[in-house]
């Protein structure tokens, strides 16, 4: 069973630029973030939106900003936990590590399979309207996931 969701800036931060931050909390109820992610998004979160500090941030690869890092040193902190991170190194970077990681697609997923959203592709199209990147074969393994046919 998952003890905790933390989340890392940018999931929270492209959910409600579309306006759709509600979806995280219906794909994994209580969130978790730090008080540097807590920053970095720059705006009031909602209460169901706990932030937590980690007791040591280790001393990561330039690579991997503070936010991240911080999400990254919680989650080490916290077992059976899912770390919620979209930039590439930081995901690689905890996968070596040994956490159990998703993204901002993901999570979008996973608000389908719950039942809060009949389909992902608006919120895809809406996430690639405002600039968010991702590969091809990303979007194709989140429609598999959500058991759509890629439109």
């Amino acid at each position: 069973m998952v003890s905790a969701v933390i989340s890392d800036a940018s999931c929270l931060i492209i959910l409600s630029e579309i306006g759709s931050l509600h979806l995280l909390f219906e794909a994994y109820g209580p969130v978790v973030t730090t008080p540097t992610v807590a920053q970095e998004f720059g705006m009031e979160l909602p209460e169901w939106v706990s932030i937590r500090s980690p007791v040591v941030v280790p001393n990561f690869p330039p690579s991997i900003d503070p936010g991240e890092a911080s999400a990254i040193a919680l989650a080490l902190e916290t077992p059976n936990c899912i770390l919620i991170v979209d930039e590439k190194t930081a995901r690689n970077y905890a996968i070596r590590l040994g956490l159990e990681i998703t993204g901002t697609l993901g999570v979008v997923v996973k608000a389908k399979l719950n039942g809060a959203i009949p389909s992902i592709q608006p919120f895809v199209e809406a996430v690639k309207r405002k600039g968010f990147r991702f590969s091809a074969a990303v979007e194709a393994e989140a429609y598999r996931q959500a058991g759509e046919v890629e439109r």
